[in-house]
């Protein structure tokens, strides 16, 4: 199980019949093409996110902000949260915590929930490397490249087979 360190690079908040949905993105060395993952998730579930991602104090502690209270006052902590496995369009998340006395806790969790829980509690987002391969957005800027090397390499062909007889007829 090869784990791929991911950001979220994209929630996009749909409503009624749209969904949300929210991309991570690899993080990649500057000549590596980052690998972008999206997750279909529920309208609630992206603005729980969201409202991780803001920072602002609320009056009362909505249920991923209790998660965390509740896992601090265990004096517990979470290591990381992982995208582990994707069934059709269903995928899979743990979150790995540590108990006080160092003892690993992996807990079953909706990617959604993780997520929001990893952005209030500062943790690392992973995701299996299977996962990737299996639910990942193409590389249409990789398409578009190859494409162009592709005809790059037929005109250089072109040119390389002319001859100057071919322009004999042209006086």
């Amino acid at each position: 199980m090869a784990l791929i360190r991911m950001d979220i690079h994209t929630i996009a908040v749909g409503g009624g019949p749209i969904p949300s949905v929210i991309v991570l993105r690899s993080r990649t060395s500057s000549d590596e093409t980052p690998i972008e993952l999206p997750i279909r998730i529920g309208t609630i579930e992206a603005m729980a996110i969201s409202m991780g991602l803001d920072s602002q104090l609320h009056e009362r502690p909505m249920t991923h902000d209790l998660l965390r209270n509740v896992i601090q006052s265990l004096d517990a902590t979470v290591s990381r949260v992982a995208i582990v496995d994707v069934h059709g369009t269903t995928f899979f998340a743990e979150l790995q915590l540590t108990t006080s006395s160092g003892h690993f806790v992996t807990v079953d969790s909706r990617p959604s929930d993780a997520i929001a829980l990893a952005v209030r509690m500062g943790v690392p987002i992973f995701a299996d490397s299977h996962v990737l391969e299996a639910a990942t957005l193409p590389d249409f800027k990789g398409v578009e490249r190859a494409e162009k090397e592709q005809e790059l390499e037929r005109f250089h062909d072109f040119v390389e087979s002319l001859s100057p007889g071919d322009f004999a007829d042209l006086e």
